[in-house]
């Protein structure tokens, strides 16, 4: 029902507008009366109103300043003005806005019933659109959220590019703050625990979209989930001096919603404190540490890594040198490899050994996914290898562990490589794109992440795909552009860096070509249609 409010000074006046419609039968409830323009733009703020039936002569506030301030305070709600004879005329020429209809006193029924009829269809016309608008800004958020999960990931797991390349896509996925030298950043990993396994996935995306909301009320903070932990969410907590806000408040507002809302327990890993790009993989890998760290029994714990002293530090050359192995498919170097960095992570105390296993995992788990190892698998695999690192003294297993993911990553290459016709080498090769599109991707770079010749791999992508790789990753970025410009909130340069375009007039032009439009004219096409197919739907 849409509410009315009928605004007269004369009480009488206003029985009679009740009595002469059938207001329910047409769709509305009368929810309120006043006296004055004055009492009716109170009325219309705690009631919610969608319409005002409003006398133009009343005491204190007229009919016409009414309208001229309801509209500027709640330009949604449609008015009604009523007028004698003497001033009929002039009122309906003032075209004050937000004004809907203009009647002639005494109203006659079929006048009034007329006149909510056509203010009912605008109305409902309008939330239609609302609704529609909503819907489609819900869905360019929600590509904007993966977008940024992606690229977290991408940062605290993968090799990725320059600094000043990744500071420039941080800033237009909101995330600018990770690149500024005087702030620190924290971690801190977050496993969801429940009486029965059935009551976990119950609870899961509860739980998702309660640490989301979390996050999202404290400026700096972000949720992200990784596939390769199992009912586990992790914060990202950016730390600024200026105005410092402890981890330990989030933390603990984390595990009181989750006890309070979904009656269940977490156990929170707390990483330490790091300061830039470079050591944000440093940063993740300590959260998990203090995760694996914890008791395994069913009750709510926060285990604390910031005290931890420096550990072994697995440098960027040799987790290179390690994945470079593996993907070449030297399965005794490989071997080697990773037994000598464990070994002498070893000999430098229980906590370092933990830390280069986190991080070797986290390498395997990258090179896994890239070759399609499946995700059920690769989730199982890192489990087991997380409890064996929180035993703390099962060294032997977990080396065995760590060197038989690598052998199995060996094997999935091999066989990508001897694949018919280099068919697997293609999928992997389109499944990296589709996740990376708004990145710097070259064939180049393409041949060297996946250790093939780059005439060979434009050869093979031609084949399999019917386009050359060029014109692929153009239409993978054209199809992600469609979605953003139907967010009248994004300007034409953020989705031009969004989708891998460091320069807004170059996108614009590689837009137009792609869909016979400039991206304003593609927006403004596209929002019309949206609106013709909610008449459509009336």
């Amino acid at each position: 029902m849409m509410k009315v409010i009928i605004a007269d000074d004369e009480i009488q006046v206003r029985r009679g507008l009740k009595m002469k419609a059938k207001w329910e039968e047409e769709g509305f409830q009368i929810a309120g009366e006043a006296s004055n323009g004055k009492e009716a733009l109170q009325l219309v703020g705690e009631i919610k109103a969608d319409l005002v039936i409003t006398d133009v002569r009343m005491p204190v506030m007229d009919g016409i300043e009414f309208a001229r301030r309801c509209h500027r305070k709640y330009p949604h709600v449609k008015v009604i003005v009523l007028s004698g004879y003497s001033d009929f005329e002039y009122v309906r020429s003032s075209l004050v806005e937000g004004v809907k209809d203009y009647l002639l006193k005494p109203v006659a029924p079929d006048e009034l019933t007329g006149a909510l009829r056509r203010v009912k269809e605008e109305i409902v016309l309008e939330k239609k659109q609302l609704l529609e608008s909503e819907k489609i800004s819900r869905m360019v958020h929600t590509q904007l959220e993966e977008m940024k999960e992606q690229y977290l990931l991408q940062l605290v797991k993968e090799e990725w590019s320059e600094p000043f390349l990744a500071a420039e896509r941080l800033q237009h996925l909101k995330l600018g703050f990770l690149a500024e030298e005087e702030k620190h950043v924290q971690f801190f990993t977050v496993e969801l625990r429940a009486s029965e396994e059935h009551s976990v996935k119950e609870l899961w995306l509860p739980f998702r979209m309660l640490c989301k909301e979390i996050a999202e009320q404290h400026e700096g903070t972000c949720a992200y989930y990784d596939a390769g932990y199992s009912n586990m969410l992790h914060f990202l907590h950016c730390i600024d001096r200026k105005k410092p806000l402890e981890t330990s408040s989030i933390v603990k507002k984390v595990q009181t919603y989750v006890k309070k809302y979904l009656n269940a327990e977490t156990v929170i890993g707390v990483g330490k404190k790091v300061r830039n790009l470079t050591e944000l993989k440093t940063g993740y890998v300590s959260s998990l540490l203090a995760w694996s760290q914890s008791d395994p029994g069913l009750k709510s714990q926060v285990i604390d890594g910031t005290h931890h002293k420096d550990v072994f530090e697995l440098s960027p050359d040799k987790e290179k040198k390690a994945a470079n192995l593996i993907e070449n498919g030297s399965l005794q170097e490989g071997r080697k490899l990773i037994n000598d960095l464990l070994l002498e992570a070893k000999a430098g105390s229980m906590l370092s050994f933990s830390f280069a296993a986190n991080r070797l995992l986290l390498l395997l788990e990258s090179l896994a996914a890239k070759y399609d190892m499946d995700r059920a698998e690769i989730n199982q695999t890192m489990w087991s290898c997380q409890l064996s690192i929180g035993e703390l003294t099962a060294h032997e297993k977990v080396i065995e562990q760590v060197t038989e993911f690598a052998h199995r990553i060996i094997l999935l290459v091999s066989k990508s490589r001897s694949s018919p016709n280099g068919l697997a080498i293609v999928e992997n090769v389109r499944r990296y794109l589709d996740l990376n599109f708004a990145n710097e991707v070259t064939l180049t770079s393409l041949s060297e992440q996946f250790h093939i010749n780059s005439a060979y791999l434009s050869e093979l992508f031609k084949l399999h795909v019917g386009q050359n790789f060029s014109d692929y990753l153009v239409e993978v970025r054209m199809k992600h552009a469609c979605e953003l410009l139907k967010d009248r909130q994004l300007k034409v340069i953020d989705i031009a860096y969004l989708t891998g375009y460091s320069n807004s007039g170059y996108f614009s032009t590689v837009f137009k070509k792609h869909a016979g439009q400039t991206p304003a004219e593609y927006r403004k096409a596209a929002l019309n249609m949206d609106e013709i197919a909610g008449r459509e739907r009336r």
